[in-house]
């Protein structure tokens, strides 16, 4: 039986918080001075909108499926009509991904339906369990997860990350790790799978048999 080498890696953008004091000033803006915003503990639409001086109910329109009376912390909301959903995060990194392969001379991953499906459905659980970790407390390892989804693979890998708000700014984290850029840049890869759910980042790669 053949030999599985099996890998799978960590990122995590950290935030560092201020105190707020009673008596400090809470800085606005005219417009927002970025396209996407991270929903910190406390925030709604009224007081995004009011910070960056805009229409809370455009703010709303710009998410509709942001729910209002219950924002996830870390939660990446647009500020501006041009800013992208979301909804394509996904696809832009899988096009980054490619674009760094390509650099190196190396093929591009496909970006299998399958494969982003379970990468979704990790980010997801990253999410509502609460945890950070490769080993996850409902699907058990990266490797459990995609066998119990049916999909086989020669060599399998995993890189996570929380708290960036765009693909561009998590791709660079993950290329700054040398870790996640053996991932990425791993010459055997094939196929990919990314999830994006709120904060949770999830890339999933497989050597087909």
């Amino acid at each position: 039986m053949k030999r599985l080498r099996l890998s799978f890696l960590v990122a995590m953008a950290f935030v560092i918080c201020l105190p707020c004091f009673a008596n400090a000033e809470m800085q606005t803006f005219n417009e927002p001075p970025f396209s996407h915003y991270k929903v910190s503990s406390g925030d709604s639409f009224w007081f995004i909108a009011q910070r960056y001086g805009l229409d809370y109910r455009e703010l709303m329109r710009l998410n509709p499926d942001v729910e209002p009376l219950n924002m996830h912390v870390g939660e990446v909301i647009r500020l501006k009509p041009e800013a992208s959903h979301h909804s394509t995060f996904e696809d832009q990194v899988v096009a980054l991904v490619n674009q760094e392969r390509a650099r190196v001379g190396l093929r591009s991953l496909q970006h299998r339906q399958d494969l982003k499906h379970v990468a979704h459905k990790k980010a997801e659980d990253l999410i509502n369990s609460n945890y950070f970790s490769h080993t996850s407390p409902n699907y058990g390892s990266p490797f459990d997860m995609l066998r119990s989804f049916g999909i086989s693979y020669r060599t399998a890998g995993e890189n996570i990350a929380k708290g960036q708000t765009t693909p561009e700014q998590v791709m660079q984290d993950w290329m700054n790790s040398p870790g996640h850029r053996e991932n990425i840049l791993k010459p055997e890869y094939d196929a990919i799978g990314v999830g994006f759910y709120h904060s949770a980042w999830v890339q999933m790669f497989i050597q087909t048999r």
